[in-house]
């Protein structure tokens, strides 16, 4: 049997996926297309359909809710009125559905990421971060993208759904948006989510937590803000920066994280090795978190990276045994 490509096994799994509703048990997330998706792009192709398997055997997903009634795009009354309104989610994932069929993905992005942006931190950045996988796929696909588009709008829809303000400051400190590069090509807002992403992958690695799972999400949701970053309009890159460090700074107050700068990072083998660990656990947390491991220390290496998912493997792994 021939081996799956990135495109197939994404298709293949956006497929069984789509009917899937976007939570379980006690308002859970639904990881699945998101670990499916950075699995593929790691290169697991063929190991996708299995992991895909035993998720849907292990979770109860809730049925995705009814439409209710049409949400207005060009009436601010009206969309404004559905943010954070779960029980909209499938009026808001309809109403990306129909934008994303007679526009192009990147203008409906553009539109709706600064409507979006302010209410990144609604259930722990899962909406950005399932977003920012979809907006891979579609990146990566070919004409026949419509499953993948599909995805964008479940991810954009579920973050409007549970899009919220409550708790993040508004952090306008930094730059203002401007049209340039580094040096070396590099956009000057997406090196300050480098930066960000290794700041906290450092204090994942370094600070004791009663649970392993909440943290990580101040380091994939930043992360997910960069895998977009470059998609986006040059003037919307250092809000969405900004908005990523307030939200990453003010989880360390959810979870009682005290950062540890001088504490000596553990050791842990490379990155690689790190992912491969992390897809034998089998933990879409670990996948997606060591997967943000491999992908920056190719943008700019750093040992906080390795560091973080190695100690998430760890921690995390023993809930398994």
């Amino acid at each position: 049997m021939a081996a799956l490509t990135y495109s197939d096994a994404v298709s293949e799994a956006l497929t069984r996926l789509r009917p899937v509703g976007f939570e379980h048990g006690r308002s859970f997330v639904n990881h699945a297309p998101m670990a499916a998706e950075a699995m593929a792009h790691m290169g697991y192709a063929d190991e996708v359909p299995g992991w895909v398997d035993r998720n849907l055997r292990s979770r109860s997903y809730h049925d995705v809710p009814e439409r209710r009634w049409a949400i207005d795009p060009t009436d601010p009354a009206d969309w404004q009125a559905a943010l954070g309104e779960f029980a909209r989610v499938a009026d808001w994932t309809a109403l990306f559905e129909r934008e994303l069929t007679y526009a192009p993905w990147t203008e409906v992005l553009a539109h709706w990421w600064p409507r979006l942006l302010p209410g990144m931190s609604g259930m722990l950045t899962h909406g950005v971060i399932r977003t920012a996988h979809a907006v891979r796929a579609v990146a990566a696909a070919g004409d026949d993208n419509r499953l993948q588009l599909g995805e964008l709008a479940h991810g954009l829809g579920y973050w409007a759904a549970r899009h919220s303000t409550r708790g993040v400051p508004v952090d306008t400190a930094g730059p203002d948006a401007q049209d340039v590069r580094d040096d070396d090509g590099r956009d000057p807002a997406a090196r300050a989510l480098d930066e960000l992403v290794a700041e906290y992958s450092g204090v994942y690695a370094t600070v004791a937590q009663h649970n392993p799972i909440p943290l990580i999400h101040a380091v994939t949701g930043p992360a997910a803000v960069r895998l977009v970053v470059e998609h986006l309009p040059p003037a919307q890159r250092w809000p969405s920066y900004r908005t990523a460090r307030a939200v990453s700074r003010t989880m360390l107050d959810w979870f009682h994280a005290t950062p540890r700068p001088a504490a000596p990072l553990p050791e842990a083998p490379d990155a690689e090795e790190v992912f491969a660990d992390a897809v034998q656990i089998g933990d879409e947390h670990t996948i997606k978190l060591a997967e943000v491991a491999v992908r920056h220390d190719a943008y700019a290496p750093d040992p906080r990276h390795t560091a973080a998912a190695h100690v998430a493997n760890q921690a995390i792994g023993r809930l398994y045994l």
